[in-house]
């Protein structure tokens, strides 16, 4: 599949399909599945805050009460509404 341009609509994000990456929280692997554009901004919320993915996703696994994939994905939708704001 080929990528489009970056501002892609709703519909092509869901055709991304989701994607199994490994993480480690607390010193344990664990696997968590997201849509590529998530890990995506993940990354690049962990880079602006100097962290690593992996810290990132620690931290926000310590303040979850549900799911963690539903939680990081929460997590980007909190921050891309936050810049909206500017």
């Amino acid at each position: 599949m080929t990528k489009g341009p970056e501002t892609e609509g709703p519909d092509e994000t869901a055709k991304e399909g989701v994607v199994k990456r490994s993480v480690l929280i607390a010193g344990h692997r664990t696997s968590l599945s997201l849509e590529e554009p998530f890990w995506h901004e993940l990354q690049t919320l962990a880079q602006a805050r100097g962290l690593s993915l992996n810290k990132l996703v620690a931290e926000i696994d310590k303040k979850r009460t549900g799911n963690l994939s539903s939680a990081l994905r929460l997590y980007v939708l909190a921050a891309l509404k936050g810049r909206g704001r500017g």
